[in-house]
């Protein structure tokens, strides 16, 4: 009896709050009952009852969406408040997912090459089916030996148009000229793969021998649109840009470093050279015409040229030194050329 009273007393705070549903539910228990037990219960009885259970069933179901809808309205209407706000963030997160990945890509596309045979072949990838070099850097003997001459064979080869930009040190600034030499023998003081060690007086034929090559290039080929400027200041890097990739090398080597056109880093670099030549002392490559060179440049031409230009040779300068220009122009000597096999 006493747990009886205790599980009333129990159910009491819930039979209160929801009057209807305990009514609904004690009915059902009694009509249950009234079912099982062998007496005999009127129809009506019965149908009255479940009517009155359906009721309070109903009445129950609309009190309980009369309660949530308050609470609906509330969240509803703190949701659409809050929306913009969840957009503009959503919007920013996506914005900032974005440029993570551009520039995660971008930092995949900027290689950094490791060895001789890396670059080298960087180099010949760059090269093929090009239709646009752009050069900047000491005095282009890398350009002359092997750059230049195999880009204008294969679209010679095509017939194809090739567009040609180099930037080189003056020659006839002697600062600029005894900088880069002391530049180059600080680093290695012994002779590089020409077989020469770097003096001013190099460093002056290498620049006067990459202008004679343009030039001499220039006559013999009709779908090249070549220019050359002339810098008074020196840089440690060298920059070459193809219509596919840029390489920028440095005296070390083995240490370089590519990246694909499109890039944030090839497009800054290719800006950067634009705007250097823009700068530059511009050789007039125009009067191609007016100094016509020999399959192999007499001493004569070389001088004559030169001098229509408005880059005179040195008054020291004899027979020997114009045929060693033309020879570093025309026959010159990889300085990175690599062993060939047995």
């Amino acid at each position: 009896m006493t747990r009886l009273i205790a599980g009333l007393k129990r159910i009491a705070p819930w039979a209160s709050q929801n009057a209807d549903g305990a009514i609904a539910l004690g009915l059902a228990i009694v009509v249950g009952a009234l079912g099982i037990m062998p007496i005999e219960v009127p129809p009506t009885l019965i149908s009255s009852a479940t009517l009155v259970m359906l009721a309070l069933v109903a009445t129950a179901l609309l009190r309980d969406r009369a309660r949530q809808a308050p609470v609906e309205a509330t969240i509803t209407s703190k949701a659409f408040a809050e929306l913009p706000i969840r957009l503009q963030k959503l919007e920013q997160l996506e914005t900032l997912i974005t440029g993570t990945r551009r520039a995660l890509d971008e930092i995949q596309l900027v290689r950094v090459l490791a060895s001789p045979q890396e670059i080298a072949q960087a180099h010949a990838d760059a090269r093929r089916d090009t239709t646009r070099w752009s050069f900047k850097g000491g005095t282009g003997t890398y350009l002359r030996a092997v750059t230049l001459p195999q880009a204008v064979a294969a679209a010679r080869k095509d017939k194809r148009h090739l567009t040609v930009r180099i930037e080189v040190i003056d020659p006839t600034n002697a600062e600029v000229c005894e900088a880069y030499a002391h530049y180059r023998r600080s680093l290695s003081d012994a002779p590089d793969g020409t077989g020469e060690v770097w003096t001013a007086d190099r460093a002056r034929k290498e620049s006067y021998a990459t202008v004679l090559a343009a030039f001499w290039q220039r006559q013999r080929y009709g779908l090249l649109d070549i220019g050359v400027g002339l810098s008074s200041t020196m840089t440690t890097f060298r920059w070459d840009i193809s219509a596919t990739r840029l390489i920028m090398t440095i005296e070390d080597p083995n240490r370089a470093m590519t990246a694909l056109a499109g890039t944030f880093y090839y497009e800054s670099c290719d800006t950067e050279l634009r705007l250097s030549l823009e700068q530059a002392r511009r050789v007039p490559l125009e009067l191609y015409k007016t100094v016509p060179l020999s399959e192999e440049p007499t001493t004569e031409e070389v001088e004559e040229l030169f001098q229509r230009i408005g880059l005179p040779l040195p008054k020291s300068y004899n027979e020997r030194d114009v045929v060693d220009i033309a020879m570093k122009a025309l026959r010159p000597k990889d300085p990175y050329e690599l062993p060939k096999r047995p």
